[in-house]
């Protein structure tokens, strides 16, 4: 007689995908067909016993992940709420198995990828509750299931929670939707154009030394306390970009002591007479009508009769700058350069003088230092160490998120043409300023321009035109005899005419407008003074038939056999970005007429002994300059003429300064909640300032290629047409001329 045994179960009852048998396995009882599916009740991931887990407990596990494995810093609250979701997902095995590094791990990983900030907080450049959702669906007995976390992300997206990170596409699809394998291989499709008026607005914390976005909501009309917290924030960079500078860092070697600036609030100087100091502050004219440096602390009256500039007439100082002066401090009873008098004390005049000895611009820093790009490997990838490379200053993407897929990107695009033999030619910039188009000369010289560019073939077309007001040169619009808005549309009207004549460049280019002063609507309150920065776009009411000629050269061609995106037009503010492959190529163009503003509000030296011949002009080192560029000032090419000399004080100004606009509100107003548009750091790797009372330029100086494309026609006559033709590949500008 057999052993009595138990049936044994279905075969579906033994798989792995239901192990567990029936209610009633004596009888073999087959499986119900609710309980073989993955949905089952049954296959739920196992429970974990939730704990109650203190930050300060999880803070040491906290601080080894984030800060010394990602260099990354958790604020309190960021700490609270992930001590609150690791209690709760992986309970009380969170530090004996390291379920908690794991997850912390994860974390980080996910914020780094998706472009956050080096400060974890909520709404600093990501969601963490985003983050931590998509883990928490994707946990299995408080572990991460390898590979299946959705909200991985290997760029940052144009806007998120808590930004106004928003960028104007040039088409019609965001960088987050684009594959490296895309359709269309056309460098145009990575070009983008960013407002003043949708760039992120940024301000710098010097407590937690980080960016932060703004969360007040801008106004063309803010409260009288936004002006001071927009000369606040611009001191505060300023002093930390000094900070940063190795010149004003004490060597920690003590037998290798070098010597190392040491900056003095202006409040410590009371009851320090006649001792040195180096001061940064705000140069600016007191109620009493003399020169007086500001800063956080206080103010104090300069006597700057007997300053030495520096570099010697390589800079302009006027009011409105950030300045270094070097002094003796110098006291006096009566508190000089105040409406009340009586002693100064904190936060008010202090009393005495400043007996300046130098005073210099802020030294520029590098746009490699202020992002922490340490080196460019052969390979195109970048070591970063330091910096603010997690910060996304335009909305396109931060450096430490973007910038390695980016150049591999550019390294297809640019480096290599459709059959990957040699470098790509279309990768240029035509850029023309002070395109004035109540000049009928002005289209004659267009119409040259356009033909030259119209006949090459489709793999040496420009990326772009960029075109730079004043489109109209009567001053004051609406103003009596300042142009009306008949006028104003007509002369676009007969624009969009004449670029019907190139249905190439309007199928393959894109063009980009940038308003002047003159332009509407700004102009028409300002009645030939300078308008408020940043101006908004040109009224649409004015640029729909030159909108109408590009939708028109469009629909009657087929782009299929190029494999190019439509051409399109593009009115954005002043000032205005283009970004190329995301933080790769920043190029900031501003229209304002620079150089005459600082050569009537500038500080005058008194006279000094005059330099002998063949003076070494060293103290403008690190500036190079297209030899093409006024090339008929300098009669003895061994000697630099008076306008490159004038040219590279110009530069060198602008840049150190870090502004667009280093000049009084009084003569160069800004609108005080749009005031980051107008900052210049991290420095963009092009700068365009157009300027009419300059000649054309183009100079690099720190890494930054600065170029000027003058006026398109110099004398407003019939003559030749001058352009720059920027190379996007080399960062490097040439001027041209009618019949070069």
């Amino acid at each position: 007689m057999d052993k009595p045994s138990t049936p044994r179960l279905p075969l579906s009852a033994r798989g792995v995908a239901d192990p567990i048998p029936s209610s009633s396995p004596a009888f073999g009882t087959p499986v119900k067909p609710v309980r073989t599916g993955k949905s089952s009740s049954l296959h739920a991931k196992p429970t974990v016993l939730p704990v109650l887990l203190p930050p300060s407990i999880l803070r040491p596990v906290a601080f080894r992940t984030f800060t010394r494995k990602h260099n990354l810093t958790l604020s309190s609250n960021a700490l609270q709420v992930l001590a609150t979701f690791v209690g709760q997902n992986c309970g009380s095995k969170w530090r004996e198995e390291g379920l908690a590094e794991r997850l912390l791990d994860e974390v980080a990983k996910i914020w780094r990828k998706n472009g956050g900030g080096v400060i974890v907080e909520e709404g600093n450049g990501t969601s963490l509750q985003s983050i931590l959702q998509s883990i928490e669906n994707n946990m299995v007995s408080g572990r991460v299931t390898p590979g299946k976390v959705t909200d991985r992300e290997d760029r940052p997206k144009l806007q998120r929670n808590g930004t106004a990170a928003t960028g104007t596409n040039t088409t019609s699809t965001p960088i987050e939707d684009e594959d490296d394998d895309a359709e269309h291989n056309d460098t145009r499709k990575w070009i983008k154009t960013i407002s003043a008026f949708e760039q992120p607005r940024l301000t710098y914390n010097p407590t937690n030394k980080h960016f932060e976005t703004s969360t007040t909501k801008p106004s063309l009309l803010p409260q009288p306390s936004h002006q001071t917290a927009f000369w606040r924030d611009r001191h505060n960079l300023v002093h930390q970009r000094l900070l940063r500078n190795e010149s004003f860092q004490t060597s920690s070697f003590a037998s290798n002591v070098t010597q190392s600036y040491k900056i003095s609030p202006i409040v410590n100087l009371l009851g320090r007479s006649g001792s040195p100091h180096l001061l940064v502050g705000l140069l600016s004219l007191s109620p009493t009508g003399e020169l007086s440096l500001t800063d956080l602390t206080g103010s104090i009256v300069l006597d700057l009769s007997h300053a030495r500039p520096v570099p010697e007439d390589g800079a302009w100082f006027s009011p409105g700058m950030m300045v270094l002066v070097d002094g003796i401090y110098e006291e006096e009873e009566i508190v000089r350069g105040s409406v009340l008098g009586g002693n100064g004390g904190i936060g008010g005049a202090i009393g005495g003088k400043f007996l300046g000895i130098s005073i210099a611009g802020p030294p520029c820093e590098r746009r490699e230092v202020t992002l922490g790009l340490s080196s460019i490997h052969s390979s195109r990838d970048i070591g970063t160490s330091g910096g603010f490379g997690w910060i996304d200053f335009l909305g396109v993407g931060s450096e430490r998120a973007q910038g390695q897929r980016m150049r591999k990107l550019e390294n297809r695009y640019l480096r290599h043409n459709t059959s990957g033999e040699s470098e790509n030619n279309r990768r240029n910039m035509v850029i023309m300023g002070e395109v004035n188009l109540d000049n009928m000369n002005t289209f004659d010289a267009l119409r040259h321009v356009f033909k030259i560019y119209n006949a090459l073939p489709f793999e040496e077309l420009p990326l772009g035109f960029v075109m730079i007001g004043n489109f109209i040169e009567k001053v004051g619009f609406g103003q009596g005899s300042g142009g009306n808005s008949i006028e104003y549309k007509e002369c676009f009207d007969t624009l969009a005419s004449l670029l019907s004549e190139f249905p190439a460049l309007l199928r393959h280019t894109t063009f980009i407008f940038v308003p002047g002063d003159s332009d509407p609507w700004a102009s028409s309150f300002s009645t030939g003074a300078a308008s408020p920065i940043p101006c908004k776009p040109i009224p649409e009411l004015f640029t729909s038939r030159v909108k109408r000629a590009f939708t028109v050269a469009n629909n009657e061609y087929d782009g299929s056999s190029t494999n190019s995106i439509p051409g399109e037009a593009i009115w954005t503010s002043n000032p205005a970005r283009v970004s190329i492959f995301g933080p790769v190529h920043e190029i900031v163009v501003f229209r304002d007429d620079i150089s005459g503003r600082l050569r009537r509000s500038s500080v005058t030296f008194s006279e000094r002994a005059s330099q002998p011949e063949g003076t070494d002009h060293s103290n403008l080192a690190g500036m190079s300059v297209d030899d093409t560029v006024m090339k008929d000032d300098a009669e003895d090419k061994n000697s630099e003429s008076p306008s490159v000399l004038a040219t590279r004080k110009l530069v060198k100004t602008v840049l150190d300064q870090g502004n667009l606009s280093p000049s009084p509100l009084t003569s160069r107003p800004v609108l005080w909640d749009y005031a980051s548009s107008i900052q210049l750091y991290p420095l963009p790797t092009a700068l365009v300032l157009a300027d009419s009372e300059s000649p054309a330029f183009a100079i690099t100086y720190e890494g930054c290629h600065t170029m000027n494309p003058g006026r398109l026609l110099s004398d407003g006559k019939r003559g030749p047409a001058t352009w720059l033709e920027y190379d996007v590949l080399k960062n490097r500008a040439r001027v041209r001329q009618r019949g070069n």
